[in-house]
């Protein structure tokens, strides 16, 4: 990943040159005030491909720290299947 910096005076002069560059790279640009980190610019399908990564990530390691708790699982046919069966039970109730 190549670290794309500009000012904050950027933003305000050139936002369609900075939105291209989001867009082109897929990268995000980093804006500086007074020298220092002020925000991260990012193209926003790339902001929500990422999101869905890390969202991915949690279940995935929610589902790691639950194996290893000893807590089994089954597979979704079965949880699938055994939803139908009792929906069918209790409307035949």
């Amino acid at each position: 990943m190549h670290t794309l910096i500009k000012p904050s005076a950027a933003i305000r002069q050139n936002y369609t040159e900075i939105a291209n560059l989001c867009k082109e790279t897929g990268e995000p640009v980093f804006l500086t005030k007074n020298g220092e980190g002020d925000l991260v610019v990012m193209d926003i399908a790339v902001y929500d491909q990422r999101e869905k990564q890390l969202e991915l990530r949690e279940k995935l390691i929610e589902i790691e720290e639950l194996r290893k708790a000893g807590i089994s699982d089954i597979p979704a046919r079965t949880a699938s299947a055994n939803i139908r069966s009792l929906l069918k039970e209790h409307s035949n109730v």
